[in-house]
């Protein structure tokens, strides 16, 4: 039996049925959106069909050749008022994130903190990164080129469950700022957030349509999407990204894929014990393991290997797992039913091929349908699911290593390379480890914020975790096309007059020694 707590006043019948009505579903077919805590119905999402994206895409574009003839001030007054407005509604965002999703209200008021910090970075960055740039022509003086920032046309988003605020919304904003139109996919369980993000942006005067949200899975409306789109920027699994890439191929546009990870987290001999567990927690457990960047390898150094792991044991035992809305528990549940079972799936794999669990491993159905207990496994090798593949749920692999060269060949013994946590008291020795692990984000002393959070920096995935990257001047530009204007003041880049072109072939061989020579060229 279920022993969540009461769903908050906030989420009423007339306040979902308003947000989904925004959603095209000629089909006739609804999804059955449910409160994850308890399986409750909390509202039918329509599905959109084949035309009612097609139609999506036409008023979109509509939309985006208004909003692209507006000046970049006059955007970012749109912008700048819908960053005030997620700060004003940030618990009603909080309580949409957490019933759709059934995450703890810590993480869920987490998630929507991205999407104001994202904004407020790209109303700073953006009128620098979009100023027209000149640059010199290939005669000093008498020619230039200017780069001029154009918009995509319109974007397909396609953001997942477990960050669906975050990612849906965090991830339109950059794509707007210079003028696109976007036509946004969330995943069916989580749709209601990104849907109230939408109704922010129209609120705070974005032209109507100019951001459109389509429903439905992802094999029937994946490939109408990008057939029609001018960029796609997803994130989720590497199995799903290799068929957009293959898609944004077939079309001829650009992507940006944030895919899978298999995490890990060293602690070298010198770090600080404490420290090291404590954020071991929310880096095996945050989001009930449900973030692409979260730890499943945790490698330890033998000389500390067993009060480490005394100490996680000890403090995972006493994590506090609830169903309630408000902010005491340490950890929700996994997004739904299907996604416990893979998670119970890849830890009865481990213990058949002889893994020991030494904390978790069992379903809590007292507690909601889809809680998992957080769990820590010991022995756990490649020929176990837990071992290879990434699990995306609460469970740890608990390793130890003598060397730091050993530590590094273990972090790196994978097909991904997303995230990557580093942990010594000796700031200049963890940044040499860094630097040899093969992923995008590498933490010193952190788990995952201080990389990801840092929205100056370009985050993305190495091998295949990813093509592209979010955040940094890289995740407002890939949304834009460079055009080249090139000026020629004078007729000079042929012979003049009588000159012989042997004279001419002279002339330019001096030219290009004494631009050198001056650095004009």
């Amino acid at each position: 039996m279920s022993t969540a707590a009461a769903r908050p006043t906030t989420i009423t019948a007339p306040f979902l049925d308003g947000l989904v009505r925004r959603v095209p579903g000629s089909t006739g077919n609804t999804w059955k959106l449910t409160e994850v805590y308890t399986g409750d119905l909390l509202v039918e999402l329509p599905q959109s069909s084949e035309g009612d994206i097609a139609q999506a895409f036409v008023d979109a574009r509509a939309a985006q050749q208004v909003w692209a003839s507006w000046p970049l001030k006059k955007r970012l007054k749109v912008i700048k008022k819908f960053h005030a407005l997620v700060i004003k509604n940030q618990l009603l965002i909080t309580d949409l994130i957490q019933v759709e999703s059934g995450k703890n209200r810590r993480m869920a008021f987490e998630e929507s903190c991205d999407v104001p910090m994202g904004t407020s970075h790209y109303i700073k960055r953006a009128p620098s990164l979009l100023k027209d740039r000149r640059h010199a022509g290939p005669v000093p003086v008498l020619s230039h080129s200017t780069e001029v920032r154009r918009p995509k046309g319109v974007v397909a988003i396609i953001a997942p469950w477990n960050f669906p605020f975050a990612t849906g919304i965090s991830d339109t904003i950059p794509a707007l700022i210079p003028g696109n139109g976007v036509v946004l996919k969330p995943d069916n369980k989580t749709a209601l957030s990104p849907l109230f993000g939408v109704h922010l942006l129209e609120q705070a005067g974005m032209p109507r349509g100019l951001v459109q949200v389509i429903c439905g899975e992802g094999p029937d409306v994946g490939g109408p999407m990008l057939a029609q789109a001018d960029y796609v920027m997803f994130t989720g699994s590497t199995a799903t990204g290799r068929i957009i890439g293959e898609l944004a191929g077939k079309h001829l546009i650009d992507c940006c894929l944030e895919l899978g990870g298999k995490n890990p987290m060293l602690v070298l001999e010198d770090a600080n014990v404490d420290e090291a567990v404590h954020a071991a927690l929310f880096g095996g457990f945050g989001n009930s393991g449900q973030i692409c960047m979260h730890i499943e390898r945790l490698y330890v150094h033998d000389s500390i290997y067993d009060e480490f792991r005394d100490k996680f044991v000890a403090a995972t035992k006493a994590m506090n797992i609830g169903a309630t809305y408000d902010f005491e528990p340490d950890i929700g549940s996994l997004v739904s039913v299907d996604h416990r079972d893979r998670v119970i799936a890849h830890v009865e794999d481990a213990k058949a091929k002889g893994a020991t669990v030494l904390t978790g491993g069992q379903a809590r159905p007292d507690l909601g349908p889809a809680f998992f207990e957080p769990t820590i496994l010991e022995g756990v090798t490649g020929e176990m699911l837990a071992g290879s593949t990434e699990t995306f749920g609460p469970v740890v692999g608990l390793y130890s290593f003598s060397t730091e060269d050993e530590a590094i060949a273990l972090a790196n013994d994978t097909d991904y390379g997303l995230n990557a946590s580093v942990w010594s008291t000796d700031l200049k020795r963890a940044t040499t480890v860094a630097r040899r692990i093969d992923s995008g984000n590498v933490n010193i002393n952190d788990i995952l914020a201080t990389a990801y959070a840092s929205k100056g920096t370009p985050s993305g995935g190495l091998k295949q975790s990813g093509v592209g990257a979010r955040h940094g001047d890289q995740g407002l530009l890939k949304y834009t096309d460079a055009q080249n204007i090139g000026v020629l003041k004078k007729q000079v880049m042929e012979p003049q007059a009588n000159q012989t072109y042997d004279a001419y072939a002279k002339q330019t061989q001096l030219s290009l020694r004494l631009m050198r020579r001056t650095r004009l060229r």
